[in-house]
């Protein structure tokens, strides 16, 4: 295929790519021989302002709808043509574990914990209710399974786990948050789209049965949920044999 016509960057003017750009057809096609590899997309992103528009408008949700169709059909089934906090930011959920630094989210952990890219998360729509209050168990959340962090030190075996929710802008677990006068965190932000964080923990909204279906410590979890609705949380795991009393008593 011969590419004629090409697009001079107009948003830097310290872009190097001062030949032009190839038109975002020919890029969408490239990236999905690439099978959208989110690693490349990001890379592409760093390039110029241009890049890190097309990726954020196009890339990042062909490749979340490549990632995760159902999840994504149900969280656009409302009618929303753009999922809460961007597609940048619901890609980086899907491939990120944020880990924690040290005197940040997480105050039970001494160490930092760095993150990484992972390979491949398995998100549920039925353990997100495990991590919702009753009276706030017709929202809709998925939650992935924990990332797994063996022998840290005094803080044991740590599990890193994210989550979304649906419209979470009309989510019962919003409003609840709202009328406890829930406080947002003064200095830290979402690792995945930069917005002001709720503490679950502090406004006592941390069921039970998110240990149980975690496999953890009932007194070492804690999650917080930005003003998008993507959740990130962390515990420390229970030893095998009693991670799978705890399921069974779940």
């Amino acid at each position: 295929m011969i590419i004629t016509k090409q697009y001079r960057c107009i948003h830097s003017a310290s872009c190097q790519c001062s030949k032009g750009h190839l038109s975002e057809d020919a890029i969408f096609l490239v990236f999905h021989n690439l099978k959208w590899n989110p690693k490349l997309i990001a890379t592409l992103s760093c390039v110029c302002k241009w890049f890190d528009d097309l990726a954020k408008r196009v890339l990042w949700k062909e490749f979340c709808r490549t990632r995760a169709p159902k999840m994504l059909c149900d969280l656009q089934s409302t009618g929303s043509h753009v999922v809460d906090g961007n597609w940048r930011a619901l890609g980086k959920l899907l491939t990120y574990c944020s880990g924690c630094t040290k005197g940040g989210l997480f105050k039970n952990i001494q160490n930092p914990v760095p993150g990484h890219f992972v390979y491949q998360t398995r998100f549920s729509r039925t353990s997100g209710k495990s991590f919702l209050l009753p009276q706030c168990r017709t929202d809709v959340l998925y939650v992935s399974d924990p990332c797994e962090h063996l022998d840290q030190g005094e803080e044991g075996d740590l599990g890193f786990f994210r989550g979304v929710f649906k419209s979470f802008a009309t989510s019962k677990v919003r409003k609840m948050l709202i009328s406890k006068g829930a406080n947002l965190h003064q200095t830290e932000v979402c690792p995945y789209c930069k917005a002001k964080l709720w503490s679950m923990h502090q406004a006592k909204m941390i069921p039970q049965s998110a240990s149980c279906r975690l496999g953890s410590y009932e007194d070492y979890i804690e999650y917080f949920v930005c003003l998008n609705g993507h959740l990130i949380g962390n515990c420390t795991l229970l030893p095998l044999s009693d991670s799978e009393e705890a399921a069974e008593l779940e």
